[in-house]
């Protein structure tokens, strides 16, 4: 392949051209090489056709460029004199012919200066002939592209000039790689090549004898799928090689059916109704997504449109019922719309004398080309009429058109809407609107057995809302939904990018929602409100931007294998989603530990169910709705509040659910393990913590204590990765306990949507009770009780700052966690730092640990024998979306977050090719 950089400022030489061709392209062609300098001293076009001038000659004729309409060039095989004459007379330099259907005289292609070069659509040698672009697809190639060459006497056999290619995708149709890349840079490289001949650096590179091949012209006569024995893949890549022209077509019940928009369906098989194809040893199935056909492997192809005898196109998965809709009335400024569309069609048909209700838009002359201007035009007089191209292949007559047309205007087309029954509160200076309903398949609705349970604000212990209690019922319809759109849906369809795109549109609509979201994060969890904004939903945008970056970076890897040679095996894996994940979240950080769970998840293609914590689950359900309005389709995302002894343990039970990520406690972790075991699906665990941190008398004890109390009272203790008990180096205890005391003393505690207040409720009221016991039995223990310990006196689930001291290795609370605002503290010998190491290490868990001190020798030490999956040094909290979270021994295993999250998300396909494989290989020159 030869390939050059396009900086057209640096040529500076310009030609005499004479283009040879037609079409949308060779009129793009042209307009470029004047724009560049180049003289277009002739035209060379098709006549007109039904009395319309092909777009190259419309663009030369209002240039005032000569323009030649020859309907052929040759006679019985022989050169027609006067026509070969009309083209000398211009003088041109060099041919261009950018896309020409004629057979062009070979006394015409070397009488130039520099000859003729020609556009060809495929990596040359490879598909000479005239549908090279169908035979790409066709024959399953795995790259596409362009070939510019010198002009010679054989079939698109000469040297060559430049070349270009691109990444055929599963589904890609003749249409997409033409509009996505062979048109576009078509055009560019076109104007290049003539640029390199003008300053004398074009190079003619002979075309290599091996990988050439020559298929024949494709027609809608040789379009029909002859043999339906062959596997689903080599089905799919004739309808698609024929989309959109000239169409690959069957016989059903008597009459041709076209198929277009087919893709590979990787599923299990689709409830549907059969219909009979003649040849195919196997009925299709007109399921609610389309049709779909079978190979002789057993696997299936998905065809979305079908277009009858008549030009008539339809959804496939309407065939049963194509002629039930009932005409229009239309209403005076509808009828207004409909005359001037009739009179848009009536300037392009212009070889159609009136425009009646049966006239066929294509049968009257027009093209592809022609559908883009109509809707253009339609556009400029109707901006909030949205249409799309294959909106005219499926209404081709003028009547059909305009009922079409009609429905999109009113708005008939659409999705159903989305229906929410929001309880609505004014609270913190706005009205926020907060989903209560399960969110299934789309759809926010009651459990199924009508139950619901009250989530309480832990501010005032006053009721937010009655939500509903998924049942057993609401799981397996989740589930299903979840698998229905993984295996057949639009998601399992959806190629990477778009993915990515949808998880950023997600995120965007997130930050737009952010103080709602922080509003109503603040009021369900007692997050004090600007923490809720800056990390509980700060740090959930970021993550699904993060991940929406990952969408189309996850891949595989080939492999070296003892048997490569001498047998020349080549060893592949593809990394693919697994399918349906359950994510259990918990209460201390409820929008942002969603997002850790299911932005990874979503990124590597899965869908989910996910059930939020019990008595947190309003932020979920927001975001629910905040997936669904951003376009994620129905089924990707379900969320089902209630019980984690139901709804929970069912997940973890399920047969159709492939992943289980879970962050809560040890023991419900211990049990999630025992149910996932039943399909041995994949599980990942984010469970409790015991996190050390050790302080050493050469740290800044300034820093050092606001970092600890941070590494404490965060979130008001409610952190899995707290700080759960503090080694402080003997010769500073004292002091830095008196700096902790004092600092408390200065703390804000109440309503946490004040902008001032520094800690908030904790979350429920049978916490606070367990931790009000957790500190008696501190104190019962013989620890120290220096502050705090008790339950504020107001309203709602406060409970004060506490510390600890004189805390032994044997006591219940430097062994235990207690999620809350208690700092644990014990004191260490000077100096002996393997002794508190070896204390800091005598725990079951480890999820996170810190130290503080200026000795970097010493950090790094400590940092390696502490067992935990995050060792702070000198800081702590600090997490972000890029670095991988996750821990150690009866804190869990898996990692959330950074790069490291995929491998429980997807599953790894390994390939083994040998050499009798033939494989698409193209020649780098």
């Amino acid at each position: 392949m030869v390939c050059f950089n396009s900086f057209y400022q640096a040529y500076q030489h310009k030609l005499k051209l004479a283009l040879i061709g037609q079409s949308i392209f060779g009129q793009e062609v042209y307009n470029k090489l004047r724009k560049e300098g180049h003289k277009v001293v002739g035209v060379f076009t098709v006549p007109d056709k039904n009395g319309q001038a092909d777009p190259l000659a419309l663009a030369a004729e209002k240039d005032g460029t000569p323009v030649f309409k020859f309907p052929r060039w040759r006679a019985k095989g022989k050169p027609i004199q006067e026509v070969v004459a009309a083209y000398k007379s211009v003088g041109a330099e060099l041919n261009v012919l950018p896309f020409c259907t004629q057979f062009i005289p070979m006394d015409v292609i070397d009488c130039p200066k520099h000859g003729s070069i020609i556009y060809h659509p495929s990596i040359l040698p490879r598909h000479r002939g005239a549908s090279a672009i169908n035979w790409t697809l066709i024959q399953g190639d795995k790259k596409a592209g362009f070939t510019i060459f010198w002009a010679d006497d054989g079939l698109d056999t000469g040297p060559i000039l430049l070349q270009r290619e691109c990444d055929v995708g599963q589904n890609d149709t003749v249409d997409d790689l033409y509009n996505r890349f062979l048109f576009p840079e078509g055009i560019k490289a076109m104007v290049e090549a003539v640029h390199l001949i003008a300053d004398g650096k074009a190079p003619r590179i002979p075309q290599p004898k091996e990988g050439a091949t020559y298929e024949g012209i494709q027609k809608k006569e040789n379009a029909e799928v002859i043999s339906w024995n062959q596997p689903a893949a080599a089905l799919h890549n004739w309808i698609r090689g024929h989309d959109k022209v000239p169409g690959a077509w069957a016989t059903i019940d008597g009459q041709v059916v076209t198929f277009y928009g087919s893709s590979l369906l990787d599923a299990s098989v689709p409830a549907g109704q059969e219909l009979a194809i003649k040849g195919a040893s196997r009925p299709g199935l007109v399921t609610k997504n389309g049709l779909v056909v079978f190979g002789n492997d057993g696997k299936m192809v998905l065809v979305r449109n079908l277009q009858f005898e008549d030009g008539k196109m339809i959804p496939a998965s309407k065939y049963f019922s194509a002629d039930e809709t009932t005409a229009l009335e239309l209403t005076e400024e509808e009828k207004k719309m409909a005359e001037d569309i009739r009179a848009i069609w009536k300037g392009i048909l212009s070889n159609v004398a009136v425009i009646e209700d049966s006239t066929d838009f294509f049968k009257s002359g027009a093209s592809s080309m022609h559908v883009v201007r109509m809707l253009e035009e339609i556009k400029q007089k109707y901006s909030g009429l949205q249409l799309q191209n294959e909106d005219v292949y499926m209404a081709t007559k003028f009547a059909d058109f305009i009922q079409m047309a009609v429905r999109k205007f009113r708005g008939e087309d659409k999705e159903e809407e989305l229906v929410i029954d929001y309880i609505s509160k004014n609270v913190n200076n706005m009205t926020v609107n907060m989903p209560y309903q399960c969110f299934i398949n789309g759809h926010f609705i009651n459990a199924d057995d009508g139950k619901t349970y009250d989530t309480i604000n832990p501010a005032d212990g006053s009721i937010i809302a009655s939500v509903s209690s998924a049942s057993l019922a609401d799981v397996d319809k989740a589930v299903a939904a979840a698998k229905e759109a993984f295996e057949n849906g639009e998601w399992g369809r959806m190629n990477a990018r778009e993915r990515g795109r949808l998880m950023y549109r997600l995120a965007d609509l997130m930050e737009e929602h952010q103080e709602e979201l922080a509003t109503i994060e603040s009021i369900d969890s007692g997050a004090v409100y600007t923490l809720a904004l800056k990390t509980h939903v700060g740090m959930s945008v970021q993550t699904f931007r993060y991940f929406a970056g990952w969408c189309d970076k996850i891949q595989g890897a080939t492999i070296p294998i003892n048997q490569a040679r001498p047998n020349h095996n080549l060893t592949f894996t593809k990394k693919e989603p697994i399918g349906v994940c359950a994510i259990v979240i918990p209460w201390n950080y409820p929008l942002m530990m969603l997002a850790w769970k299911s932005a990874a998840c979503l990124a590597a293609g899965n869908t989910l169910v996910l059930k939020p914590a019990q008595v947190t689950p309003l932020t979920s359900l927001k975001f629910a709705e905040l997936s669904a309005k951003a376009g994620f389709p129905k089924g990707v995302i379900n969320i089902l509040p209630g019980s984690g002894g139901l709804v929970g343990q069912h997940l973890s039970e399920h047969p159709d659910v492939r992943k289980v990520g879970f962050t809560g406690s040890t023991p419900t972790g211990k049990q999630i393990m025992k149910s996932a075991a039943t399909n041995l699906k994949k599980v990942s665990l984010e469970l409790g913590g015991k996190s050390p941190l050790i302080i050493f008398n050469d740290c800044e004890l300034d820093r050092a204590v606001k970092m600890g109390m941070g590494a404490v009272y965060f979130n008001k203790g409610e952190n899995c990765i707290a700080a759960g008990r503090l080694f402080v180096e003997e010769s500073i205890h004292d002091e830095f306990v008196r700096k902790v005391v004092e600092e408390i003393k200065k703390m804000k505690i109440g309503d946490p949507l004040d902008r001032s207040t520094d800690h908030g409720p904790q979350n429920h009221k049978a916490h606070l009770e367990k931790l009000l016991q957790y500190c008696e039995t501190g104190v019962k223990e013989g620890a120290t009780l220096v502050y705090g310990g008790r339950q504020v006196r107001r309203p709602g689930f406060f409970m004060e700052p506490t510390v600890f001291t004189d805390v032994e290795d044997h006591m219940y609370i430097a062994q235990e966690e207690s999620f809350g605002p208690v700092m644990v503290i014990s004191k260490f010998k000077n100096g002996d730092v393997d002794g508190v190491l070896r204390r800091a290490n005598t725990t079951e868990y480890g999820l996170a640990s810190g130290v503080f001190t200026k000795d970097i020798s010493k950090a790094l030490y400590i940092s390696e024998k502490l067992e935990a999956g995050t060792v702070f040094i000198n800081t702590y909290n600090k997490t972000d979306v890029a670095a991988p979270f996750g821990g150690f021994k009866q804190s869990g295993f898996g990692k959330d977050l950074g790069k490291l999250f995929s491998p429980s998300l997807i599953s790894h396909l390994t390939v083994q090719i040998n050499e009798e494989t033939t494989l698409p290989v193209v020649p780098c020159v």
